[in-house]
């Protein structure tokens, strides 16, 4: 298979060209920002340099529209990539002795999932695109089998033999959200936020993004209502409060790319437009669709996530759909669904879109809690040390945790978060020899429980400020569910080897494909993985 290459360059040293302009902000989330180029475009193909027309800057290498004193004009650099990810540095081992508790907001996003879904189908080189893998979003696309109940959260765990260090035990916890809980919803309020600036020039982009938010405006019923916001340079309102499936997809037919983008504006009108039609007790949401490249307003990661935060005030809820190529910035649509009370997907074919938008919808569109996190305190008479397996970018430190100030996940009706942990079972040897100058190490009796661990969960309801709490004790029981189980562990193993992790132990492709199949049954999602790591391991 012919390779694209991807080469991988720090922000501060961007050498691109001498008449291109672009300009990131580091994530605050992370020191640095990761970029890919494939080729440094030549001086013929940018119609003219960036200029500042009016008081806005225009930037001919973030953008494919370009705008100077004669006009516009389009110009598609199609092999010209300056894809972006957040830098992400995995989680080690951490001895229970001295830190106990494990704290972290869900996450519910599967974005990193279809774009990595994208990357293998094309052909790319994924060895310096480390940073584009968010295990637990891979994790979380899938579905596992838990039992309900009449709580808030259910919840399905096992404990077993890691397979990639066969002296390590695994932790597999999925919580689901009860899909029946009694949510008030007098009407769904949907605000279609879509960039219609000339990046967006390209079937994988607008075209789909039309198709797509056609798809959602057959999903709804007699209450809910459509308003359909665009952004370029400028923002512009076609659609106000409509019910009407026809009239909705002509006014998504309209929508022509043009411009630079003015992502702020555009969601500064769209959550104006939220709020002005806001229904009381109902579900009030913006839904961006966008590839995530801003160039004019609001440019900077940390500016974008600092406006988010601000609006989600208004009660209005945010969904993110990432969509394109070439330019497509994941760092700036995590980072603003994070901030939002919102989740991300990356969509990258129409049928994805479907599965998001119309099997999901209510898992996607309908909160039933926000804020929510998770606090994991092991049990040093069973644990030794432990490794979190992804969730690097939404750790959060054990005060945090009791403090309704801090923002936690949004998590829909339905819709599940598993989260994995590596373990190293109590009394191997296999810790620190140091002893502990300031803490007593005696343990209480409830040691003595045999429980492994103790989950809890703190979240509020949509409507409310103030947070509730459940605990959940765990003890090792050993394997709920193996088909779920092992096909996690595949997933794992495979994200582990596309980082190089160095925590892969014995992990391979053969080994990710031979524990995903065993997993696999007759779900199309988990056959449609398989395919994908049968690319990967035909090219190793």
């Amino acid at each position: 298979m012919k390779k694209k290459a991807i080469t991988l360059l720090l922000a501060g040293v961007i050498a691109v060209s001498g008449t291109a302009c672009s300009s990131y902000s580091t994530s605050p989330m992370s020191t640095t920002r990761e970029y890919q180029a494939t080729y440094a475009p030549t001086e013929a193909e940018y119609v003219a340099e960036c200029t500042t027309v009016e008081g806005d800057y225009y930037s001919s290498s973030a953008d494919a529209c370009v705008e100077n004193e004669e006009g516009y004009y389009t110009e598609p650099y199609k092999d010209f990539n300056t894809e972006e990810y957040n830098t992400i540095t995995e989680n080690g081992f951490v001895d229970v002795a001295n830190t106990p508790l494990s704290t972290f907001a869900a996450d519910v996003d599967t974005g990193s999932y279809c774009n990595l879904r994208r990357l293998i189908r094309e052909g790319w080189d994924l060895n310096n695109v480390a940073s584009s893998i968010r295990t637990e979003e891979m994790i979380n696309y899938f579905d596992y089998k838990v039992d309900d109940t009449d709580k808030v959260f259910s919840v399905q765990y096992s404990v077993g033999n890691c397979p990639w260090n066969k002296q390590n035990k695994l932790l597999v916890l999925t919580m689901q959200a009860n899909a029946g809980i009694n949510v008030p919803n007098e009407g769904n309020n949907f605000v279609y936020l879509i960039d219609s600036s000339g990046s967006m020039d390209s079937p994988d982009k607008l075209d789909l993004v039309k198709e797509s938010f056609k798809l959602l405006a057959g999903t709804l019923g007699p209450k809910d209502r459509v308003s359909i916001v665009t952004y370029s340079g400028t923002s512009e309102t076609l659609l106000v409060g409509s019910n009407n499936y026809n009239e909705i997809c002509r006014a998504l037919d309209k929508i022509e790319p043009w411009g630079g983008t003015n992502g702020s504006g555009g969601i500064n009108a769209a959550y104006r437009c939220a709020e002005e039609n806001f229904v009381t007790n109902g579900n009030n949401r913006v839904i961006i669709a966008s590839d995530g490249d801003m160039n004019l307003g609001i440019t900077s990661q940390s500016g974008l996530v600092d406006l988010i935060k601000e609006k989600k005030e208004s009660g209005v809820f945010l969904t993110v759909l990432g969509y394109g190529q070439g330019n497509y910035s994941d760092a700036n649509m995590e980072s603003i669904a994070d901030a939002g009370n919102g989740n991300y997907f990356y969509i990258d074919s129409i049928e994805e879109a479907e599965r998001v938008l119309c099997e999901k919808v209510k898992q996607t569109t309908v909160t039933v809690a926000k804020d929510v996190k998770f606090q994991v305190e092991f049990n040093p008479a069973e644990v030794e040390s432990y490794r979190q397996i992804g969730y690097e970018n939404r750790q959060m430190s054990a005060r945090d945790f009791t403090d309704d100030t801090k923002d936690g996940g949004e998590i829909g009706a339905g819709a599940q978060v598993t989260v994995c942990y590596e373990i190293v079972p109590a009394n191997t040897g296999s810790g620190s020899d140091k002893g502990l100058k300031y803490q007593d190490l005696n343990l209480s009796d409830k040691s003595k429980s045999g429980e492994f661990c103790t989950v809890s969960v703190r979240y509020k309801a949509p409507d409310s400020d103030k947070s509730s709490e459940i605990e959940y004790p765990l003890v090792d029981n050993g394997i709920s569910n193996k088909e779920d189980f092992n096909f996690i562990c595949g997933v794992i193993e495979a994200s582990m080897v596309i980082r190089n992790s160095e925590y892969k132990g014995n992990a391979t492709y053969n080994s990710a494909m031979q524990l995903a199949s065993s997993g696999k049954g007759n779900n199309k999602y988990r056959a449609d993985f398989l395919d994908l790591l049968a690319r990967l391991g035909a090219d190793r």
